[in-house]
């Protein structure tokens, strides 16, 4: 079994397209493998701002033989329809081919026996395709090249078992061709380690490239600026920020990391902490540091991807200089900020767009204002003044210097100017929190105000783009409408707030009515609580809950005939009947159910009738029947009361009283009887122990 190594040269590439650069060449050159019947034994991929290797093991010297067979001609068929056969396939006579019976007659078959190829030959043949068709986000062409990449490609090294295969990649045009052939040489870092050394094997290429200052594995390059960088902080009795998005981001910027600790002015430590963070990390990468009481310190980290005769000096004190001219603009920024206060900066949302069809910023805001008053009534410590205040002024800092050259910190920066001019902690608050969560991992509001002021926001938007037909297609989601959504379930959930989804829409719907946008209330009505229900069933399904209790409980009506909208009340039901099911009463009450459910179906389709009526009290003859028609008038009651408190457990306790009832009626009962009227009736006795079942979910849709 031989080693097969796979190495693309170029320029640099993204960092945030390595990772899903390395899994796709595995997967493709795996899947031609596997087409091409040469299998492996293991396969691992790797990457570096200017490589991806792959190493493929257990590779097999050839392809296995192979049968190919062929249907002919019929039996009987004319001279020149069996002619043209035989001369596509290389043959002289039928006497190589054989009859064969099959539905439509006697055919002529040919067995061809296909001997294995080499696997250098079957290899040569993969990777030029994979190489021409590989699936960059982005890449770009140059020169008269005709094959794109993501940025030039200069060297292919492609080596199994020690051994060169050879092949040719197609770069150039018809009218300037340039082929570039696999080699078994590769070259080190472009500055430390530029000389070219041979290839053999992934052990010698991964030691050579070491000795050259390149460590290709990423996990490798991870550990090392982790390690290095915790003993320089600890240098400083100081500990690094844990951010592990950058991390990732910077092992995919270096091939030989080297740690640097550089210093911030103490004039710009006066800056907000989200200022300096943001400054270094998103426009120079640095990782920030904290001390013991984990305040930010005046201290940065900086990975090099080269290793200089002065230690780093020279690196350090160009850093340091690039980061005070950052600052300093910040430092402007923060200074002429101030001086405007936020109430003043409304009138500049007018001329800001939020949608072509949905109006400006300005106007959102007022919707806003609307909807979180409205909300806030189902708040205890949302006071109306509070709330109105944080609204109007939540997406004010959007017009400050500081946001237009750091989006991110839009409503971070809010909560800093809200503070300085004297704004309650509870508006600044909600002013900073009220685009929170952007995501399952971030911290969702708790406090009244910010829960009325975010959830808003996002209801705002859902039903503003649900109304004009802007809705998620298929992977497309441009206006993050499903993060929207995901983020106005957790806000409602995580805060048990009782908040009917159908009456907050009408609030928004008529925000939008009185500035004159005129939206489907229909389809927001519909639609839009639907695409609700599925965004909360797939956050259920992601934490173990069953798909199927989910649709027992949301195919639920309430007594009008609407859905049901109180997402708290419907996860309760959820929470109470997974725990009936796993008790025996509830087992066996959903076998009961089933039971019921396939006899009525059948019976009904051949009767082509509906036993939904109440049985006749009349026509009961056994006990079992007088028992099984109390038993459900009981539980039907008692669980319909503890569904009207809400005490979904006590409901799953009021149905299980219904376990032997049930059990004694299929027992003894003879459902089908040969007098036409009971079984009608008990028919109708079954439907009703579907119906009073239904008082709590819909036990049809459960699996089981």
């Amino acid at each position: 079994m031989a080693e097969f190594l796979l190495e693309l040269l170029s320029e640099e590439i993204p960092a945030r397209m390595q990772l899903r650069a390395s899994e796709d060449l595995k997967r493709l050159v795996c899947d031609k493998l596997a087409e091409a019947a040469l299998s492996h034994t293991r396969a691992d991929a790797y990457a570096t701002p200017r490589r991806l290797a792959l190493r493929v093991d257990g590779l097999p010297p050839q392809q296995p033989d192979r049968e190919i067979e062929v249907k002919g001609p019929r039996v009987g068929a004319p001279e020149n329809v069996i002619q043209a056969f035989l001369k596509a396939r290389g043959l002289k006579s039928l006497d190589a081919c054989e009859q064969r019976q099959s539905g439509r007659g006697a055919f002529w078959f040919y067995v061809e026996r296909v001997a294995g190829r080499p696997a250098p030959k079957v290899l040569a043949d993969i990777l030029p395709a994979v190489i021409a068709s590989f699936p960059w986000p982005k890449s770009m062409r140059w020169a008269y090249d005709r094959v794109s990449w993501v940025r030039p490609l200069h060297n292919i090294v492609a080596v199994l078992d020690g051994e060169l295969v050879p092949f040719e990649v197609e770069l150039g045009s018809p009218d300037h061709p340039r082929r570039m052939a696999s080699r078994k040489e590769t070259s080190g870092h472009r500055f430390l380690g530029p000389q070219t050394f041979n290839v053999s094997n992934f052990n010698t290429y991964k030691a050579r490239l070491g000795v050259r200052q390149v460590l290709i594995d990423p996990a490798e390059r991870r550990h090392t600026i982790r390690k290095h960088a915790e003993r320089l902080a600890r240098t400083e009795a100081l500990t690094v920020r844990p951010d592990e998005d950058l991390l990732d981001e910077v092992v995919g910027l270096v091939e030989w990391p080297v740690v640097h600790m550089g210093r911030i002015d103490e004039r710009f430590m006066e800056l907000p902490p989200e200022v300096l963070i943001t400054a270094m990390r998103s426009h120079q990468k640095y990782f920030a540091l904290q001390d013991s009481q984990g305040r930010l310190a005046a201290r940065f980290l900086v990975v090099s991807n080269m290793e200089t005769r002065d230690g780093g000096a020279t690196v350090v004190r160009g850093n340091e200089r690039v980061l005070r001219a950052r600052l300093a603009d910040a430092q402007f920024f923060w200074d002429q900020d101030r001086k405007i206060k936020l109430e003043a900066r409304l009138a500049a949302l007018k001329p800001i767009v939020f949608h072509a069809k949905l109006g400006s910023l300005a106007d959102k805001v007022q919707r806003i204002e609307t909807l979180a008053v409205a909300i806030a009534r189902r708040l205890s410590g949302a006071a109306e003044t509070v709330v109105r205040r944080s609204a109007r002024l939540c997406k004010a800092d959007l017009t400050t210097g500081m946001v237009g050259e750091f989006p991110e910190l839009q409503g971070i920066m809010g909560r800093y100017y809200a503070r300085f001019e004297g704004e309650t902690p509870d508006v600044a608050n909600a002013i900073a929190e009220h685009y929170a969560p952007l995501g399952p991992s971030d911290k969702c509001p708790t406090a009244p105000v910010s829960v009325a002021v975010a959830l808003a926001d996002k209801l705002d938007t859902l039903v503003g783009f649900w109304g004009v037909d802007e809705k998620p297609t298929g992977s497309k989601d441009p206006f993050a409408l499903r993060r929207a959504a995901l983020g106005a379930i957790r806000l409602i959930v995580e805060n048990g707030l009782r908040q009917g989804l159908l009456e907050a829409f009408e609030v928004a719907i008529e925000a939008y009515a009185a500035q004159g946008v005129q939206l489907d209330a229909a389809a927001v009505r519909q639609d839009l609580l639907e695409f609700i229900a599925d965004r909360l069933k797939v956050a259920l399904r992601e934490k173990g809950v069953r798909h199927d209790l989910i649709a027992a409980v949301f195919a639920l009506k309430r007594e009008d005939g609407s859905p049901e909208d109180d997402l708290v009340r419907l996860l309760a039901r959820v929470d109470a009947l997974g725990k009936f099911l796993e008790s025996d009463d509830g087992a066996n009450l959903l076998t009961a159910s089933k039971r019921a459910g396939n006899i009525l179906r059948i019976e009904e389709k051949k009767d082509q009738t509906s036993y939904q009526d109440a049985p006749d009290p009349s026509l009961l003859r056994l006990p079992e029947e007088f028992n099984l028609v109390e038993a459900m008038k009981d539980a039907r009651e008692r669980a319909e009361l503890a569904v009207g408190r809400e005490a979904f457990g006590a409901a799953m306790v009021a149905l299980a009283r219904l376990r032997g009832p049930v059990d004694d009626f299929f027992e003894r009962v003879t459902v089908n009887s040969e007098d036409p009227a009971q079984r009608a009736n008990r028919l109708r006795l079954l439907s009703r122990i579907r119906a009073t079942l239904g008082t709590v979910a819909d036990f049809s849709k459960i699996e089981g």
